[in-house]
């Protein structure tokens, strides 16, 4: 864990970091999930257009990849554009579709040299032959990566996942009640249940996402806006994360 050492390291060493995060390598999470919430509200405190608010948060995106990197995390789950962002305004909604294609041009190179693996998840049929073509390119040039896998849920809905996975399941006589099997219909069933799940922004709740995988995760919400978001905050989550006990129901 020599990368989570350096990574604490700089930022004690730094005006922004205060506190002396005390973690241990065996209680950072490796499997961690983030609600990237606050985007628009970043811009509009600013009198800016809402995709100003977005590319800031690209920019944030960039910087926790590269911390959670550092300090080992092994899956890294992000909520990109949910089955229910198709209902703002089109005009967003276009620019969000412009801005991730070419973010997909232009970082998933870096993600590449960097051993970080891509996978999206969620419903594809919605989304343009364009960007489909980039999500697949994006997936096939950094399948053989094993140092992190960054899951991208990209018109993702936990509903809808769940719906899915159960019609796959039931067209081919899954029984029921075997959650184990029921799973692996799942949009990306080699994705381990996440151990951490930080939601930005100050909004205390899941909003249909990761239903079935998060059932016991704990929970982590930030009070800062997702373009504000940064190192700091996430050793924030983590230094929370390892003072719980986690149970899973049991004493």
């Amino acid at each position: 864990m020599s990368g989570l050492r350096n990574l604490l390291e700089n930022l004690r060493r730094s005006s922004a970091a205060s506190e002396d995060f005390l973690l241990e390598a065996e209680n950072v999470p490796n499997y961690v999930a983030i609600i990237m919430d606050g985007n628009g509200r970043w811009a509009a405190r600013r009198h800016m257009p809402a995709i100003a608010g977005h590319r800031e948060g690209a920019r944030a995106l960039k910087r926790t990849i590269k911390a959670a990197r550092q300090a080992g995390i092994r899956e890294l789950t992000v909520y990109a554009f949910s089955t229910e962002n198709w209902q703002r305004p089109d005009e967003e909604v276009s620019a969000l579709m412009k801005m991730f294609g070419d973010l997909i041009d232009k970082e998933v190179p870096k993600l590449e040299s960097n051993d970080v693996r891509v996978r999206f998840i969620g419903r594809r049929k919605e989304l343009s032959h364009n960007l489909l073509k980039k999500m697949e390119w994006a997936e096939k040039l950094t399948d053989g990566n094993s140092t992190m896998t960054l899951f991208i849920a990209f018109n993702y809905g936990g509903r809808s996942e769940i719906i899915d996975a159960a019609m796959a399941a039931a067209g081919n006589g899954l029984a029921a009640g075997d959650h184990i099997d029921f799973s692996k219909y799942l949009y990306a069933p080699e994705m381990h249940d996440p151990e951490l799940l930080i939601r930005t922004s100050g909004e205390q709740r899941v909003s249909n996402f990761l239903l079935w995988q998060c059932a016991y995760s704990e929970l982590f919400f930030s009070e800062k806006l997702w373009p504000d978001f940064n190192e700091r905050d996430l050793m924030e989550a983590f230094s929370e994360f390892s003072r719980r006990k986690r149970r899973f129901g049991a004493r």
